[in-house]
C-alpha cells in the first residue's frame, strides 16, 4: 500500500489510530478499482471525529434541562380582526421583499423514495391528484406562479444527498427545469458519515465499501458554508432564506406572511408550527428551556408536561414542528464565525451489512447507529425568533410511509381537500363525506391560482362540479 497508493498514507494512518483497521481485513482479496474506491472513502472520513461522535451521542449523551419549561410565545392564526391586520401588514412586507429579489428558497431533498416503492429521488415521486406530477413539479409550479406575482426571479437551492444528486439533477434537466431558469436552480449536496455498529465500527456493505449515510438536515447549515453557496446567495443579493423539506406536499412556498413577521421582528430564525392533533403526537416540540428556544422530542416530555392544559383547556405545550422556517443570512455568518458547529444525534436503525467472513446479513433488530445533525439545534444561537401558528390541513402533509398516516393517500387527498374548501369558500358546492374528505378529485395547478383569494378571482361561482375537475 505504501509504495502503490502514497497519498492516502495520512487517512488510512488515521483509520488505524481511530481503531477502525478491520476496514482493510479484505484488501488482499479486492482489484486494484476497488481498493482505490476504498481508500478515497477513507480519505473523506475524519475518523477521529466519528470516535469522539460515538462518544458523545452514545456513551454519554448529553441531555439538556427539562426543569424550566415553558410554552413559547406564537403568533396565532389569525381570527380577530386585530389579528387579521396584523397578518395582513406582515404580508405587505414580505410581498415587499419578495419583489426586491431578497428571498431564496431552500429545499431539503436528500433522501431517495425506496419507502414509496420507487428508485429514485423523493422528490421524483408523482403526487398530484389528476395529472401526477412529481413533488419537485409542484414545487417549482408554486415559485414559477409566486415570481410571476411578485414579478421577480426566486433563487431555488435543492440540497441533495451525494447517493441522489446526479438522479436529482438529471430530472431537471430532462423536465426544463419545470418552467424556470436553469441558472436559478442551484443544486447541492450534503455531507455523508460512516454508519457504525453499537460498538462503534465503522460497517462495510461489502469488500471494498464502507456504508455512509447524510449527515441529517442539519447537514443543510453545514453545506451552506462549506459549498460556498451562501455566497452565492450574497451576490444574488438575498437576505433570507425559506426553508421546508421536500416531501411535504402542501407547504406554502415564499409565504408573504411568514416572511413579513420574520422581517418585521428582525427575526434571526422563524418556525412555523401546528398544533398537535393529540398529546401523543410523534412531532417535535418548539418550547423555551430557561428562557432559550428549543426544540425537543415528544418522547423527551414527561407524561405531566404531555398531558398538561392551559385554563382553557387546551394542551400546554401543542407546538408541533412542521420543519419550514426563515433564515437570516447575517445571522447565519455570525454562528459560523463563532466556530459553533451543531451537533450529531444517534439513530439506531436496522442495517444490512458485511460480517467477519465477508457473508451479507440482513439483521432482524437494530444494529446500526446512523449520525445526524438536526437543524433547529441551531436556536440555541437564536436571540431574535418568530414562531408562527398554521393550519395543519392548510399547509402541513408530509409524505413518510407507502400506506397509512402520512402516506401518499393521505397527502392526495388532503390536496383534494384544501382545493375543495377554497372551492366552497367562493360558492361552488364541493360534496364530502362523513369524515369531511371530498367525494371525487380536484387539482388546482399554482399556476392557475396560489391560494383562494387568487381563485375567486378566477372561478365562476356558478360553476358545478360533477366528481373530477382540473384547473
Amino acid at each position: 500500500m505504501e509504495k502503490e497508493y502514497p497519498g492516502y498514507l495520512r487517512h488510512v494512518k488515521n483509520a488505524f489510530e481511530a481503531g477502525q483497521i478491520h476496514i482493510f481485513r479484505w484488501w488482499n482479496e479486492i482489484t486494484a478499482s476497488e481498493k482505490k474506491n476504498l481508500l478515497d472513502q477513507v480519505s473523506t472520513i475524519d475518523f477521529g471525529l466519528i470516535k469522539k461522535v460515538f462518544n458523545d451521542a452514545v456513551l454519554k449523551p448529553a441531555r439538556t434541562s427539562r426543569d424550566n419549561l415553558t410554552p413559547p410565545p406564537i403568533i396565532t392564526f389569525p381570527k380577530k380582526d386585530a389579528e387579521k391586520e396584523m397578518a395582513h401588514k406582515a404580508k405587505l412586507t414580505g410581498e415587499i421583499s419578495l419583489q426586491k429579489g431578497e428571498i431564496a428558497i431552500l429545499t431539503v431533498a436528500g433522501g431517495d423514495g425506496t419507502r414509496l416503492g420507487i428508485n429514485g429521488p423523493k422528490g421524483t415521486f408523482l403526487i398530484t391528484p389528476i395529472t401526477r406530477k412529481s413533488i419537485f413539479q409542484l414545487h417549482a409550479e408554486k415559485i414559477v406562479a409566486a415570481q410571476k406575482r411578485y414579478n421577480t426571479r426566486i433563487p431555488w437551492y435543492i440540497m441533495t444527498s451525494k447517493s441522489n444528486d446526479s438522479a436529482t439533477q438529471n430530472f431537471f434537466k430532462v423536465h426544463n427545469f419545470f418552467g424556470l431558469n436553469s441558472h436559478q436552480v442551484c443544486f447541492f449536496t450534503q455531507d455523508m458519515v460512516p454508519v457504525v455498529d453499537l460498538q462503534g465500527n465503522v460497517m462495510m456493505d461489502s469488500k471494498s465499501n464502507i456504508i455512509m449515510s447524510p449527515n441529517g438536515h442539519g447537514g443543510a447549515l453545514m453545506a451552506l458554508k462549506e459549498k460556498n453557496v451562501l455566497n452565492d446567495m450574497k451576490r444574488r443579493g438575498i437576505k433570507n432564506i425559506f426553508y421546508h423539506q421536500v416531501d411535504n406536499i402542501l407547504v406554502k412556498i415564499a409565504d408573504p406572511v411568514f416572511i413579513g413577521h420574520h422581517m418585521r421582528n428582525s427575526s434571526e430564525v422563524s418556525l412555523k408550527i401546528v398544533k398537535k392533533c393529540d398529546p401523543e403526537e410523534k412531532v417535535g416540540i418548539v418550547v423555551y428551556i430557561d428562557g432559550n428556544l428549543h426544540m425537543i422530542e415528544y418522547s423527551e416530555l414527561s407524561r405531566k408536561d404531555m398531558y398538561e392544559k392551559n385554563e382553557n383547556g387546551t394542551l400546554k405545550y401543542h407546538a408541533g414542528n412542521i420543519a419550514v422556517h426563515m433564515i437570516n443570512i447575517d445571522f447565519l455568518e455570525k454562528v459560523y464565525q463563532s466556530g459553533e458547529s451543531l451537533p450529531y444525534h444517534a439513530a439506531i436503525k436496522k442495517v444490512p451489512y458485511l460480517d467477519e467472513d465477508g457473508n451479507v446479513i440482513d439483521p432482524k433488530q437494530n444494529n446500526a447507529i446512523k449520525f445526524e445533525s438536526f437543524i433547529f439545534d441551531i436556536l440555541k444561537y437564536v436571540k431574535k425568533s418568530v414562531i408562527m401558528e398554521v393550519l395543519r390541513e392548510d399547509e402541513f402533509s408530509p409524505i413518510k410511509n407507502m400506506e397509512g398516516e402520512n402516506s401518499p393517500e393521505t397527502s392526495r387527498q388532503d390536496m383534494v381537500n384544501q382545493f375543495g374548501r377554497w372551492l366552497r369558500n367562493i360558492g361552488v358546492s364541493i360534496p364530502v363525506d362523513v369524515r369531511g374528505n371530498v367525494i371525487g378529485l380536484i387539482e388546482i395547478s399554482p399556476c392557475f391560482a396560489m391560494d383562494e383569494e387568487e381563485l375567486k378571482n378566477k372561478v365562476d361561482k356558478q360553476l358545478q362540479f360533477n366528481g373530477k375537475l382540473l384547473l
